[in-house]
């Protein structure tokens, strides 16, 4: 369990807090590319890190993060006009660059030079593996891109997705390192009914191999770029099932799978209550048929286009599940009797009924942890203590070291039971960290 003081370090990032600050050394994705898809088109809301902003993509296609709210008055600026380079208030007309700076204020005196002085909140944002990135730290600091897989390969190799959760991101994120909860969460009873997605990855002797073991065994090794762990599952006859995960700071995942597909997932802060989520996958090997995609975008199910209004009055543009807390995630208990574990039809959502139901900010003074939360505490330990060194004036290594990021998950079934020794032979085969 971790201290009330700890809980508050781990979860806030808001403006001025130790682990916003943290964050805000590393560029995080805050929009698909296709929300903004051609010069001029219609501004977006956004919402990063308890921060109100208008993204917008100018005339000569290059996109601005601007705060929410004109300098002048503070109306919003979602209902500017985007045109001539710039989003022009229609209050007023004050209009604002990519940069922020005001390129014309018509309600002022032609000789006034006032437009010289006012400038708006802007971050630099790129268009980044069919994303939009922005850096909100120090402009000083500004780092390169990471080179995380999904992003840096082709196009026809990638795809990603985005929905709004409500949640604090690191439950979500610590959901994503925990590999005991597949074994239960994710089990059917009756294969025949699963969608193709929530299929087992591997199976023996007519078994999935995630439920010969519901208790794997974990090793954790921290890295440049955060960590990776080996799960151990005893599936019988000298063999063992290797999942090899890895928590790529400050809030991405990977997940091992067989073949020539990986995927994961992010959680960026939109505040301490909700986040916005990337659902990303690659292709290792051939580019993605139609099928594949389509099979990527089942999970979770019907993602529906929303306008969605926080309790704090501010507004983002969204997708949202069409499970979700508000309708019990639609579990079915006929379902959940006879046919899987959850009575939840999909696997995403499954996870999402787990991690949003902790509460807006899960109270982890309140947990008993077991060896099977190995990587979830890890995980904590490692970002409270660059949080606090953070205020210490240790930046963090990775933003700074692109390269880091370029690595991959394992999947594999082996007489190995050691895990570093699994990483030395996966490392000749050309299959361990970092992607040769």
């Amino acid at each position: 369990m971790l201290t009330a003081e700890d809980n508050v370090l781990l979860t806030r990032t808001g403006p001025g807090t130790p682990m916003g600050d943290l964050f805000r050394r590393f560029w995080q994705p805050v929009l698909l590319s296709e929300e903004l898809p051609t010069p001029d088109c219609d501004p977006v809301r956004i919402k990063v890190l308890s921060e109100q902003m208008v993204a917008f993509r100018d005339t000569d296609g290059n996109v601005g993060v601007v705060d929410n709210n004109c300098p002048h008055r503070r109306a919003s600026l979602f209902f500017g006009r985007n045109e001539e380079c710039g989003l022009r208030c229609v209050y007023h007309g004050w209009k604002f660059d990519i940069n922020g700076d005001c390129v014309d204020m018509p309600s002022e005196p032609a000789e006034s030079n006032f437009k010289d002085k006012v400038k708006i909140t802007s971050y630099p944002a790129r268009d980044y593996g069919d994303c939009i990135w922005i850096y909100m730290g120090p402009i000083e600091l500004m780092p390169e891109l990471p080179q995380l897989e999904w992003a840096t390969a082709p196009a026809s190799h990638r795809n990603v997705r985005r929905w709004i959760q409500e949640s604090n991101y690191m439950q979500s994120t610590e959901g994503e390192i925990d590999t005991s909860h597949v074994s239960f969460n994710h089990r059917w009873f009756d294969l025949s009914k699963a969608p193709r997605q929530n299929l087992p990855r591997r199976m023996k002797n007519g078994q999935p191999m995630n439920n010969m073991d519901g208790a794997p065994q974990l090793t954790v090794r921290e890295t440049d770029y955060g960590f990776v762990y080996g799960s151990r599952r005893d599936v019988g006859d000298g063999e063992y099932y290797w999942r090899v995960t890895q928590f790529i700071l400050p809030f991405y995942s990977l997940i091992p799978n067989p073949g020539d597909r990986e995927g994961g997932r992010c959680w960026v802060p939109m505040d301490d209550e909700h986040i916005s989520v990337f659902q990303y996958s690659v292709s290792t090997g051939d580019a993605f048929t139609d099928e594949q995609r389509a099979m990527a975008n089942i999970s979770p199910e019907n993602l529906l286009r929303v306008k969605y209004k926080f309790e704090d009055g501010s507004v983002v543009d969204t997708w949202q599940p069409e499970r979700q807390l508000h309708n019990d995630f639609l579990i079915d208990r006929d379902m959940q009797r006879t046919v899987n574990y959850t009575g939840i039809a999909s696997g995403r959502e499954q996870d999402m009924a787990m991690t949003d139901t902790m509460g807006a900010i899960g109270d982890r003074t309140k947990e008993h942890l077991g060896t099977s939360d190995t990587a979830i505490i890890s995980g904590r330990r490692i970002l409270l203590r660059m949080a606090r060194e953070l205020q210490e004036g240790i930046e963090p290594y990775a933003p700074s070291h692109p390269e880091v990021f370029a690595v991959r998950a394992i999947d594999v079934v082996d007489t190995q039971g050691d895990f570093f020794k699994l990483l030395e032979k996966q490392a000749e085969l050309g299959r361990a960290q970092p992607i040769a």
